[in-house]
């Protein structure tokens, strides 16, 4: 199938605007697309690959609104908590965020949120693209667990690069420096309130602000490219050829609820040792033991830049056999060269294997890498 056109996004009131959205497009946003039944700013003026310079460089502002919270409450949250995700909720502290997985029955991935304790009895899940929020919902109905599912006003922005710590050290003063990888401050600034984390999706050093009011996201923009001005900030979004260095993965992309953990090197967010059960633990018990058939490897692909994401995945195969596809492919100019995404059957997921990866009307040469790419520099705040 032949790339698609560039089609206009028809927009309406099914799709919600964050509280930053007028900003971007004030700020020049050249491309959107759809996250969570909202708009989601993609690209500005220069493309993915003045993004990436700026992430990598500089320090860029991403409004991550589309971002929604799952917000649990109630005397039993952390039991129904527990019960949707597969890291140890016991072992998470307030003010403390982790990378989790929300698993179906079989093993499935059908979303993998980023977990925030915000009291013993107060969680939110920030979401990727999926339906978590009618899920745990669903899960609740029958559960015998006493607790509220809501979604609040709150709209995640995040503030990424290298140059990141300055412009928030001018917002927030020195605390800053204190708050470690994954952890989080529930502040204000000048009143409004909000929650400060050292969380992110780019690979570098990098913040993100969860507004808790939604009628303050202009005024939070302004403040954000106040402080950034003599550190040279500019507007930006998530950037896929960092997460693609860095080895982050993209739910809906590269994984859905057809894959578990351990074909997407994930097993280390699954706690298996945990005493409480968790929907889909049994599953992945067995999986864990048994060995998964395919992995998630990566791969160097020759010729041209790749200038488009597989609308549909790409065919792998090795000597005429099809042994898997690729989930994500893009040029990286850090790298000056082609990477991509694949999984494959275990017997084919080392390193140095020659293949082939079978684009539209295109057939490029590749040979199978680790991942990540490029070693994230998140932690060196």
């Amino acid at each position: 199938m032949a790339e698609f056109p560039s089609i206009p996004l028809f927009y309406n009131a099914r799709l919600r605007p964050s509280p930053f959205f007028e900003a971007t497009v004030n700020a020049g946003v050249t491309s959107v697309s759809v996250y969570n039944r909202m708009m989601l700013p993609i690209t500005y003026a220069g493309g993915m690959e003045r993004g990436y310079r700026d992430v990598t460089e500089g320090v860029s502002v991403w409004d991550v609104g589309a971002e929604r919270q799952v917000e649990i409450t109630g005397p039993d949250a952390a039991a129904f908590t527990q019960h949707l995700v597969t890291r140890d909720v016991s072992r998470i502290k307030p003010g403390r965020a982790r990378y989790t997985l929300v698993c179906q029955p079989d093993g499935g991935i059908l979303n993998d949120p980023v977990l925030l304790r915000l009291a013993d009895d107060h969680f939110w899940l920030s979401l990727a693209d999926s339906d978590i929020h009618m899920w745990a919902k669903g899960v609740a109905v029958n559960a015998g667990l006493d607790v509220t599912i809501d979604e609040p006003d709150v709209s995640p922005i995040q503030i990424q690069g290298p140059k990141s710590p300055q412009v928030m050290r001018a917002l927030f003063g020195d605390w800053l420096d204190e708050l470690g990888f994954y952890q989080f401050r529930d502040t204000d600034l000048d009143g409004v309130p909000m929650v400060v984390a050292r969380t992110g999706w780019s690979g570098e050093v990098g913040y993100e602000i969860f507004l808790r009011d939604g009628t303050a996201g202009d005024w939070l923009w302004d403040r954000l490219f106040e402080a950034g001005g003599p550190h040279g900030i500019a507007p930006g979004a998530p950037n896929n050829i960092r997460r693609m260095e860095a080895g982050f993965q993209s739910w809906g992309t590269d994984m859905d609820w057809r894959m578990n953990p351990y074909e997407m090197n994930l097993g280390k967010f699954v706690d298996l040792d945990t005493s409480d059960d968790f929907i889909g633990k049994e599953a992945l018990t067995r999986i864990h033991a048994e060995g998964p058939t395919r992995r998630q490897i990566g791969l160097f692909v020759d010729g041209e830049p790749i200038a488009q994401m597989p609308i549909r995945w790409w065919p792998v195969t090795r000597d005429g056999l099809e042994i898997g596809f690729v989930t994500s492919a893009t040029w990286t100019p850090g790298m000056e060269r082609n990477i991509a995404y694949a999984i494959v059957g275990v017997e084919h997921a080392e390193e140095n294997v020659q293949v082939d990866v079978h684009r539209p009307g295109d057939t490029r040469s590749a040979v199978t890498t680790s991942i990540p790419f490029v070693d994230p520099r998140y932690r060196d705040a």
